[in-house]
C-alpha cells in the first residue's frame, strides 16, 4: 500500500501524531528515531541502519556514552541559564521542561541513571549550588561568564572602598576624640600678681605754696594706680570667663564626638551578610552525607570559590573537599588563641579571645588589628568568629 497523499485526513493525522512527546520505550538514542508504537519499534530494530549503529557503538560504548552525557549536560545547563539565571529552583522543573523539546538526548543514554545523581554530580563539579529539602533537590545555576565576574569584582571593589572609608572615618573620629582630651602649654593663660616695680617709692604731701600742685600730682598718681587695679582686674576677669568658655565648648565638642562615636557603633553592628567564609580559618565539617569519614573533622580553608563555597583542607588526613558554608561551623579556641572576625561591625579584624560566656553564647574579643586595635568588644556569638589557622 502506497502512502497517502499530503493532504489526506490520514497523511495530516500521521503528522500531528509525530509532533510531540510521545512514549520513551519506543525511542531509539543511537538513531536518534522515535516510533509511534511497538510494532513499529520492532521493525525499526531489526533494519540494517540500526544494525550498522550498534556494531559501531560496541567497539566503543564509553566513547558513545561520554558524547551523550555531554550533550545532556550542556542542554540542560543552557537551559537553566537561559530561562532561570542564577536564581533557585527545584531540579524537577527544569527537567520537565528540558524534556518537553522532542529531540532532546534522553537520560537512559547517559551515565546517570536518576535525576537526583545528575544533581548530585552538579554541585561536586562546581556548577550549580545544590540542597536538599523535604520537597525534592534544588539548584543554582553558578554564573562564571567572564562579563558577570567582572560586575561581581567591581561590585566587591567599591564594597571594599565604602569599608576603607568607614575604617578612615572612625580614625578621624578617634584622632578627634584624642586631641579634645589632650591639653595645649601654648594656649594655657599664665597669671601674675600684681606688683609695683619700686616697692620704696613714697607718696609726699607739699603743704606750700605748690602744695596744690603736688596735691593735683598726688592725686593724678593715685588715679592712675587705681585705673591700673581696675584694668588689671578687668583682663583677669575677661581672661578667666574666656577660659571658662573654653572648656565649656571643648566639654561639648567632646560630647559630640561621643555621640558620633556611638552612631558609628550603631552602624557597625547592624552590618551584616549571609555569608562568612574567609581564607585560613579552622572549621568543622557537619554535614553527614559525606559518611562518617569526614563528620565532625576539623579543617583549614584554603580557597573561597564564591561567597558560599570554600576549598578546604582536612588537618588529620590532608584530602581536600568542596563544600558549602551550610555544610561547615566555626571553630572556639581557648581563650588568649588568635580568631578572626567573620561577620558584624568588626568583620576582619584580627583579635584574642578573650572570655567565653557560654549561658548567651557568645564570647568577648579584644581587637588586634585595625584602627580599633586594643578595644574590647563583648557579645559576640560563636557563629561570628573562628580559629585562625
Amino acid at each position: 500500500m502506497g502512502k497517502a497523499d499530503f493532504l489526506t485526513p490520514k497523511a495530516i493525522a500521521n503528522r500531528i501524531k509525530s509532533k510531540g512527546l510521545q512514549k520513551l520505550r519506543w525511542y531509539c538514542q543511537m538513531c536518534q528515531k522515535q516510533c509511534r508504537d511497538e510494532n513499529g519499534f520492532k521493525c525499526h530494530c531489526m533494519s540494517e541502519s540500526h544494525q550498522r549503529q550498534l556494531l559501531l557503538a560496541s567497539e566503543s560504548p564509553q566513547k558513545f556514552m561520554d558524547y551523550f552525557s555531554d550533550e545532556f549536560r550542556t542542554e540542560f545547563l543552557e537551559l537553566l541559564k537561559r530561562r532561570f539565571g542564577t536564581k533557585r529552583v527545584h531540579n524537577n522543573i527544569v527537567y520537565n521542561e528540558y524534556i518537553s523539546h522532542r529531540e532532546h538526548v534522553h537520560m537512559n543514554a547517559t551515565q546517570w541513571e536518576t535525576l537526583t545523581d545528575f544533581t548530585k554530580w552538579l554541585g561536586r563539579e562546581g556548577f550549580c549550588k545544590v540542597d536538599e529539602t523535604p520537597k525534592g533537590w534544588y539548584v543554582q545555576y553558578i554564573d562564571r561568564d567572564p562579563e558577570t565576574i567582572r560586575k561581581q569584582q567591581e561590585q566587591e571593589k567599591k564594597k571594599k572602598q565604602d569599608l576603607d572609608d568607614d575604617e578612615r572615618t572612625a580614625k578621624f573620629i578617634e584622632e578627634q576624640v584624642k586631641r579634645g582630651l589632650g591639653t595645649n602649654d601654648e594656649d594655657t593663660p599664665v597669671y601674675t600678681e600684681l606688683s609695683r616695680e619700686n616697692e620704696d617709692e613714697k607718696v609726699t604731701f607739699n603743704l606750700n605754696k605748690g602744695a596744690s600742685t603736688s596735691g593735683a600730682v598726688a592725686s593724678k598718681s593715685s588715679s592712675l594706680t587705681s585705673n591700673a587695679l581696675k584694668s588689671a582686674s578687668s583682663i583677669g576677669s575677661v581672661k578667666r570667663k574666656d577660659v571658662t568658655q573654653g572648656q565649656v565648648k571643648e566639654k561639648k565638642k567632646k560630647s559630640a564626638l561621643d555621640e558620633i562615636m556611638e552612631m558609628e557603633e550603631q552602624k557597625k553592628k547592624t552590618e551584616r551578610t549571609d555569608y562568612w567564609l574567609q581564607p585560613d580559618i579552622v572549621v568543622k565539617i557537619v554535614t553527614k552525607k559525606l559518611g562518617d569519614k569526614y563528620h565532625k573533622k576539623k579543617a583549614v580553608i584554603k580557597e573561597v570559590v564564591d561567597r558560599y563555597t570554600a576549598i578546604v583542607k582536612l588537618i588529620d588526613s590532608g584530602d581536600k573537599l568542596k563544600l558549602d558554608q551550610t555544610h561547615l561551623e566555626t571553630v572556639i579556641p581557648a581563650p588568649g588563641k588568635k580568631v578572626l572576625v567573620l561577620n558584624g561591625g568588626y568583620k576582619g579584624n584580627f583579635g584574642i579571645l578573650d572570655s567565653i560566656n557560654e549561658k548567651t553564647f557568645s564570647a568577648a574579643i579584644i581587637i588586634d588589628s585595625g584602627p580599633l586595635k586594643g578595644r574590647k568588644v563583648e557579645g559576640i556569638p560563636y557563629e561570628d568568629f573562628s580559629k585562625v589557622a
